[in-house]
């Protein structure tokens, strides 16, 4: 395991921040994942804790008491510094379906524009990479996608919309993402994702979790239409590929 020059600060009475260096960088993202793994099997295994990881952060909440922070901090400083042996997290795929349609692809027409790419030049870009989930938020399910084509970084909107469907599938910036429902929001439109990201009734409300990798592919109206029914009563089934199996 990699070692950087961590800071730990107080992040409210109940919880903690340690941070990395301030970049995006996988190997960093890597690196916290491999810390948190250590800490759930061999620090913190017995207590209750929340463990928010993403982009350069790492938070940890406890919710049933106030944090002892220098204390804490000194623990985390050791065990950061410890040997570890990590057990091979299991490295997964995700392959989700767009469905890039004019209808669905709001703003395709004007990042085709503005990248100087055709729509189908903008489809294949999009769909050819393999995007790392560096954060989960804003919404619940709201994946933070990095790993995009520098040809499609384009900006956010400059008017956010007052609401962007839910599946809809957005570009800002050095980031792609799902819209996993109804919000408000400014990136740009490019398709829907016929899978629902977020579903509170489920033991796990996202299947999805920051370290994992996705990759879109094209599908057409019908197979979207299809997939909506499916996903409606609960027989769809994410295509999922184990990278380190």
């Amino acid at each position: 395991m990699s070692s950087y020059d961590i800071s730990i600060r107080p992040f409210g009475i109940h919880s903690i921040l340690v941070e990395w260096p301030d970049r995006v960088d996988e190997a960093i993202l890597e690196d916290i994942l491999e810390f948190i793994e250590h800490l759930e099997q061999h620090c913190l295994n017995e207590e209750k804790w929340e463990i928010v990881p993403a982009y350069n952060s790492l938070t940890l909440i406890d919710w049933e008491k106030p944090i002892a922070f220098d204390e804490l901090k000194s623990k985390l400083l050791d065990w950061y510094a410890a040997d570890k042996e990590g057990t091979g997290r299991e490295k997964l795929l995700w392959r989700l379906p767009v469905c890039y349609d004019l209808e669905f692809g709001f703003d395709l027409k004007e990042v085709s524009q503005r990248s100087g790419r055709s729509v189908e030049e903008v489809v294949k870009l999009h769909t050819e990479s393999r995007y790392t989930v560096y954060g989960i938020g804003f919404l619940p399910g709201f994946m933070y996608l990095g790993g995009i084509p520098e040809t499609l970084e384009i900006p956010r909107k400059p008017k956010p919309r007052p609401k962007v469907p839910k599946g809809s599938v957005g570009l800002a910036g050095k980031q792609t993402g799902i819209y996993p429902q109804d919000s408000p929001g400014g990136w740009n439109i490019i398709g829907n994702c016929s899978v629902p990201m977020f579903d509170p009734k489920k033991e796990e409300p996202c299947f999805v979790n920051v370290g994992d990798k996705v990759q879109f592919y094209p599908i057409e109206r019908a197979e979207y239409d299809l997939h909506k029914i499916e996903g409606e009563v609960g027989i769809y089934k994410v295509e999922k590929i184990i990278l380190n199996a």
